[in-house]
């Protein structure tokens, strides 16, 4: 680990044991912003690790990055940290100031796009986008078309757009953005992006999200089996319980090493199959380790009051959003069936 890394791990691990607490928690579920952690994540540079330092961010790498999301997916951070890393290296990607506030992105859904016009002597965005991130709480949304095939960014203030809200499973805000002849603050084409970044993108960090959430729910399986007893023993020392325990470590240790590997290929600026095997994989994963975290912890994993079901419906919602691991699983398919099956190995051996 290197030095900006060991910083970013401590600071993230003390900030959000210290300021995520179940209160904060309860309340962001109730729509209520949590303003003090997000202006302490702000402080502390943990929005905007890809942004160059001449440009007021760390300078880091989607390595760095991946301490930062990993760790917000592991305590479940109420707050688009994710979504705005994710927007800010897209506008530094087209030489773009980041703006300070929490940023979104869209469109997410595979079938959307938002259209980039130009009228009354500027730029100007129209279109739809349905589950945008933190869509009621971002200040900027920033958007990527592809105008005079190439991928353009642009970034819109989000009063601009008619907002309907919505939430995910995990009562996080997934709310429906209208735009009609919305002002364009700034745009720029980046060379090298691919049509689909936000969306790739998107699935990366929520890969990362959901290796952290894995390694949470992990954690609190194997602590509740050693002090749960029945029948005159802890539960962990039942054969069920480990053998399900293991299952759970296997897959943790799994989505981690899919994740951070895809955030390695970001940096090699060539992310897509490894972001998608990583989306799959950890998807996978997350249905899996949920169902054996609740079966370890039996009825009292489902209340409320309980941490493990904070975890977990962030599990389910994540695994489904910027695509499923069936979506991500056909697209890896028909990838290697056009390379042909004697590519495959090469290909692998090559990453």
């Amino acid at each position: 680990m290197n030095e900006l890394r060991a910083i970013l791990s401590d600071v993230v691990t003390r900030l959000f044991t210290e300021r995520v607490t179940r209160e904060l928690s309860e309340a962001a579920e109730q729509g209520e912003w949590p303003g003090a952690l997000w202006q302490a994540v702000e402080e502390n540079g943990l929005t905007l690790p890809l942004v160059p330092e001449a440009k007021g961010g760390a300078g880091g790498t989607w390595g760095d990055a991946y301490v930062v999301v990993s760790a917000a997916g592991r305590h479940a951070v109420p707050l688009p940290l994710p979504e705005t890393i994710v927007a800010s290296w897209l506008l530094v990607a087209a030489g773009l100031d980041v703006p300070l506030g929490p940023l979104t992105v869209a469109p997410v859904q595979r079938d959307e796009r938002l259209k980039l016009v130009r009228r009354d002597g500027g730029l100007r965005l129209d279109g739809t986008a349905a589950r945008v991130p933190w869509g009621r709480a971002a200040k900027h949304v920033v958007v990527v078309d592809e105008t005079d095939g190439r991928a353009t960014v642009a970034l819109v203030a989000a009063g601009g757009a008619r907002v309907t809200r919505d939430t995910n499973l995990a009562r996080e805000p997934r709310d429906t953005l209208a735009f009609v002849g919305a002002p364009v603050l700034a745009a720029a084409p980046a060379a090298g992006l691919p049509h689909d970044a936000v969306r790739l993108h998107g699935a990366l960090v929520r890969a990362a999200q959901m290796a952290g959430g894995l390694e949470a729910i992990l954690a609190l399986a194997t602590r509740y089996a050693t002090e749960r007893r029945q029948f005159g023993k802890p539960i962990g020392q039942f054969q069920a319980i480990q053998q399900g325990l293991a299952v759970l470590a296997g897959h943790a240790a799994a989505a981690g090493m899919a994740a951070a590997n895809a955030f390695r290929a970001a940096d090699r600026r060539d992310p897509w199959f490894e972001t998608a095997v990583a989306k799959a994989r950890v998807g996978e994963a997350a249905g899996i380790g949920a169902s054996i975290a609740h079966q370890v912890h039996g009825a009292i994993g489902f209340t409320y009051e309980h941490q493990l079901q904070f975890v977990t419906r962030r599990l389910w919602s994540w695994r489904a959003e910027f695509g499923g691991e069936s979506e991500w699983a056909t697209l890896l398919g028909r990838s290697v069936a056009e390379r042909g099956a004697e590519t495959l190995w090469p290909f692998l051996a090559a990453r």
